[in-house]
């Protein structure tokens, strides 16, 4: 059966249209049959290549996406299921992904996820057990025909047949937190990611950077533009960060706030924005447009693609209309002042200032990593020896605890044992990063700050890639990628597990070459 949406991505000579539905919570709610009612007209309407469903948005329960994805996918008309790392480990995850390969269910928009808010009687506790970047990687191998050992050999299943996506949020602010973006994009790409669909905002040389920078850097996947039907409400709360990772600036949401002072209530003005934005999207080289909106009607989608397309021919009319930056917001690329969008010069970043300050503990790490933690160099080779002879010995426990003491003490230490500090700086994405990213920020950062601890704690990768550009190290955080915690290792000495070639790092820096390999050393599913 032939994948609408996919062949309306990879085909040049249409643009693709997807529009977001919010099933919420419940199972026969007003929520969840307007839903249905609203992909009936979709799936009629015919212009519409995809219905996506988001998966618990804002940290908030709701109706699974995959189970309205499959009863979409009966109307006639594709599903795009996000599929989000904030509530599942990675067994729950593959266990989803074999029920939508077997439903059918093929679109997949892989994020991290909101952080868990609200739920039965609190707060859940957040899983973030891998990141996208792995996440994409175990799609990748369940599209070739996923592979593990079995008693009597390695088993390989079927191929599935997934279209796996990825998101990035260029609406960023510092240039800690835009690079870091850039730097885990590619990444996705890299795992496995075969579109490509940016957060939420309204500043058109963003739009135009994100695609640029996908051009210049051989970036070859469709871009789907995100367009968002905002009333005055809705940019409100953005504007206040309660939805993390969407932009809304003062001057914007002063625009909105005069809007609704007209008769129909600002409806007019922000359909129109709204096919403006489908009308620059297309003109810039977007492959298609995401359409969202609280209590959108179909009627009013096919407003803003049939407005939409008459626009396009004069797309550059519209780009002054989109100048909402973030205060001293940074740029990848310098501004070409004739068209209001880029150039192709990318902004001089030596020499500008740190997002934040680099601490006097990360400059006494680089002096004991470089004394002992660098593979042949100093008392690298003693560190081994001692871990190598304390190793499965009493004294074991007693070198663990003085390990762990210290990381305690220093960095915050949840004794993972599969240690990812040398991989970031020495800022600890296990107790440092509510979320656990072990290969780049989330979309969430707002001025640095983290999503979860706003203007109280600053985001791990702004403060690890501050801590490097202090060194012109910066580049190291988009050099390879990090395989995620193997919780074998658990309460154990990372120590031992580094030196002995067992956790993580091994592969990458040689350290596994002399270990015999047992069942207990196998790679995590996901790589």
């Amino acid at each position: 059966m032939e994948n609408r949406f996919k062949q309306s991505l990879l085909d040049p000579n249409t643009f693709s249209v997807t529009w977001e539905l919010v099933p919420g919570r419940g199972a026969r709610e007003k929520s969840q049959e307007s839903a249905i009612a609203a992909a009936e007209q979709a799936a009629k309407g015919g212009k519409v290549h995809a219905l996506t469903i988001t998966d618990n948005p804002g940290g908030n329960p709701a109706m699974l996406a995959d189970y309205l994805g499959a009863e979409i996918l009966k109307m006639g008309i594709e599903p795009l299921v996000h599929f989000t790392c904030k509530d599942k480990n990675r067994n729950q995850m593959e266990s989803q992904l074999y029920a939508l390969d077997r439903a059918n269910v093929r679109n997949l928009l892989v994020m991290t996820g909101d952080y868990p808010v609200t739920g039965f009687k609190g707060r859940p506790k957040p899983v973030f057990d891998i990141d996208p970047t792995h996440a994409l990687q175990l799609i990748q191998e369940m599209n070739k025909g996923l592979e593990y050992p079995g008693l009597k050999g390695t088993i390989k299943h079927q191929a599935s047949d997934f279209f796996a996506g990825a998101a990035v949020s260029p609406f960023k602010a510092t240039e800690a937190e835009l690079m870091v973006q850039y730097f885990k994009l590619k990444k996705k790409i890299a795992s496995g990611a075969q579109f490509i669909v940016p957060q939420l905002g309204y500043d058109a040389r963003k739009f135009h950077e994100l695609i640029q920078f996908m051009r210049l850097n051989d970036l070859n996947v469709p871009v789907v533009g995100n367009v968002y039907i905002l009333p005055y409400g809705a940019g409100r709360a953005m504007n206040q960060n309660q939805v993390p990772g969407c932009v809304v600036t003062d001057k914007l949401l002063a625009v909105l706030d005069k809007e609704r002072q007209a008769p129909d209530k600002g409806l007019g003005a922000r359909l129109l924005r709204a096919a403006k934005m489908y009308a620059f999207m297309k003109g810039m080289g977007f492959a298609g447009v995401h359409i969202g909106g609280h209590n959108i009607k179909y009627e009013q989608v096919e407003y803003i693609i049939e407005k939409g397309e008459e626009l396009s021919k004069n797309w550059m009319d519209y780009i002054h209309e989109f100048d909402f930056p973030m205060e001293n917001g940074f740029y990848y690329y310098q501004k070409d002042e004739k068209t209001g969008l880029n150039t192709e010069i990318p902004t001089e970043r030596k020499g500008r200032p740190l997002d934040t300050k680099v601490e006097f503990t990360y400059r006494l790490s680089r002096v004991v990593h470089s004394l002992i933690f660098e593979p042949g160099k100093n008392f690298f080779g003693l560190m081994k020896g001692i871990s190598k002879a304390v190793e499965g010995k009493k004294i074991e426990k007693l070198y663990h605890g003085i390990e762990h003491l210290g990381k305690v003490a220093i960095y915050d230490c949840k004794d993972c044992g599969d240690c990812a500090l040398i991989d970031l700086a020495y800022v600890c994405p296990m107790s440092q990063c509510p979320k656990n990213q072990r290969n780049g920020a989330c979309g969430g950062s707002y001025n640095g700050w983290c999503e979860v601890y706003p203007g109280k704690k600053k985001c791990a990768y702004v403060r690890a890639y501050s801590r490097l550009k202090n060194y012109n190290q910066e580049s190291e955080l988009d050099s390879y990628q990090v395989d995620p915690c193997n919780w074998d290792h658990y309460q154990t000495s990372g120590w031992i597990n580094y030196y002995t070639g067992k956790d993580h790092s091994a592969e990458r820096l040689g350290l596994n070459k002399d270990r015999k390999k047992a069942p207990s050393d196998g790679k995590s599913v996901s790589k």
